[in-house]
């Protein structure tokens, strides 16, 4: 993140963290000024990439995120802090359209404000964001497994330090077994989250999605370490 995050030395004791995620540096400077006015401990990324980063390093109770980013889409970024943590996350938007606020709510955001706006208000928004988030968690976004590296803010996959590609379903897959990792997952909760809950009862895509993965990321698929099996419950990760 050098040179990328611009953020407090000392954190505010307050805990009101918010990660300002926007790449017009003039309308930053300013909601910094009106937020630290406000205690509020701002740290800020022009970019998408710096802002996943910042999540990880900052832990911000909060983020406000401008969903046009030089480097990625902002539902991208959104789909990247979700991966791995429930923090609040307010779009900041100039976009007004009803199909852009409703594909950043479904896709994790919590709230959704458009420019122009009033100052009192976004406070206020991100001071019920705060209050209505889920409790803190000690959540990382990249987790290691013998040789595999899994990052979940970046969906990538790395096994001996070689990438793996997956398809998008068999990232979904593997990114719930990995949330819920040395937990057994049920399987029609496995399949509500992956495809949906009209596929409740289709237990043979587990079977076959399962031993795909298997196969990319086990040493021996035939005795898997990592992706585990309780016949007629669900399934496991094991770090």
């Amino acid at each position: 993140m050098t040179g990328e995050v611009d953020g407090a030395a000392e954190r505010s004791a307050s805990g009101n963290r918010v990660l300002v995620v926007d790449d017009d540096a003039a309308l930053t400077r300013a909601l910094a000024i009106n937020l630290r006015a406000h205690g509020w401990d701002v740290t800020a990324a022009p970019t998408g990439s710096a802002a996943l980063d910042a999540v990880a390093s900052t832990r911000p109770d909060v983020v406000l995120l401008d969903l046009g980013l030089p480097d990625m889409p902002g539902l991208d970024v959104i789909a990247g802090i979700r991966g791995w943590t429930r923090v609040p996350i307010v779009v900041l938007s100039a976009r007004q359209l009803g199909d852009d606020k409703v594909d950043a709510l479904d896709a994790g955001a919590d709230d959704y404000v458009t420019k122009p706006f009033a100052m009192n208000e976004l406070l206020a928004r991100l001071r019920a964001a705060v209050r209505r988030a889920e409790p803190a968690q000690a959540e990382e976004p990249v987790v290691t497994a013998g040789d595999l590296r899994i990052d979940l803010a970046r969906r990538q996959v790395s096994r001996a330090g070689e990438e793996v590609r997956l398809s998008p379903t068999e990232w979904a897959l593997l990114e719930v077994l990995v949330r819920n990792r040395g937990r057994l997952v049920d399987r029609k909760l496995l399949l509500h989250e992956v495809w949906g809950p009209a596929y409740s009862t289709e237990t043979n895509y587990l079977r076959v999605y399962t031993a795909q993965l298997r196969r990319k990321l086990e040493q021996d698929p035939s005795h898997p370490k990592h992706i585990l099996t309780h016949p007629g419950a669900g399934y496991r990760f094991e770090e």
